[in-house]
């Protein structure tokens, strides 16, 4: 009998595995069976304070645990490789980060390669915040760097602007957050794709989620795909992401909330 899930894994498998292209293993099993009633219904930025809790009582040796546990699962599901948000910030310092390194050595061992990308939740421009990512590039603890605009508000440009120049300065990716949020009024890839060219890192920058861009109508989704296109941005779409999307009365094109994959394959954009 024909079974296509069978088929998609064999192509798969014929490719060398599955990679996981955006995870946040420092931050597995943060959920659990007492708070997941209240944590499922936080907002986006609800979610990003949640986790200060545990991050402040974490001991490098628990977050070992945790994310060897979520490494050991994922190669228990075919997965050959990821990529990981770690945590860096005046809440946890370098404790997720160092714990990181430890699992990142163990599951090369076991044949999975694992790459360390920062998290910058408090932002990077406050001077102690940006000090922590400047030392972790120093100490060649990563192998990306990562952006979330959002977290300096009012200052997003400034934000991106930093990350695309230490990007440059250690000749590192940049991986950043950006139109989380399934609105409209979200224009943060336009901004990425500008300031990647005004920096000069064409085709060293990719775009996490991207959803809000389904919400503009069709003549600015394309205005974005050429800018993204000429800028050299490749996308990673998380579909299970924002699969509790708020509802809103905000009238826009009929879309699902998820990165609209198969508009950007039809202008040539990578996709993961």
């Amino acid at each position: 009998m024909f079974n296509p899930n069978n088929e998609l894994i064999k192509k798969i498998k014929a490719k060398g595995g599955f990679i996981n292209s955006h995870a946040h293993f420092d931050r597995a099993y943060t959920v659990t069976k007492q708070n997941m009633e209240k944590v499922v219904n936080y907002h986006l930025f609800d979610k990003w304070e949640f986790i200060d809790k545990f991050k402040k009582n974490a001991e490098v040796s628990v977050y070992i645990k945790n994310m060897m546990t979520a490494v050991n699962q994922q190669i228990e599901y075919g997965v050959v490789g990821a990529l990981t948000f770690v945590d860096v910030d005046t809440v946890v310092d370098f404790k997720a980060l160092e714990a990181a390194q430890i699992v990142k050595r163990e599951a090369k061992a076991k044949g999975f390669e694992l790459k360390i990308c920062c998290q910058a939740l408090k932002g990077v421009i406050a001077p102690k915040e940006n000090r922590l990512l400047r030392e972790a590039l120093e100490l060649n603890y990563l192998d990306a760097i990562g952006g979330l605009p959002r977290a300096d508000r009012d200052l997003e440009q400034a934000h991106l602007d930093e990350i695309l120049f230490l990007g440059k300065e250690y000749k590192k990716r940049v991986h950043v957050h950006v139109d989380q949020l399934n609105d409209n009024l979200e224009r943060e890839t336009e901004m990425l794709a500008r300031r990647t060219m005004y920096w000069g890192m064409e085709g060293k920058v990719t775009a996490v989620h991207g959803i809000s861009i389904a919400a503009h109508t069709k003549d600015y989704r394309e205005k974005i795909y050429g800018l993204s296109r000429d800028a050299g941005l490749s996308f990673i779409s998380c579909p299970t992401a924002w699969i509790d999307s708020r509802r809103t009365e905000v009238k826009t094109p009929t879309h699902n909330a998820i990165t609209p994959v198969e508009e950007m394959l039809k202008h040539g954009i990578t996709v993961a």
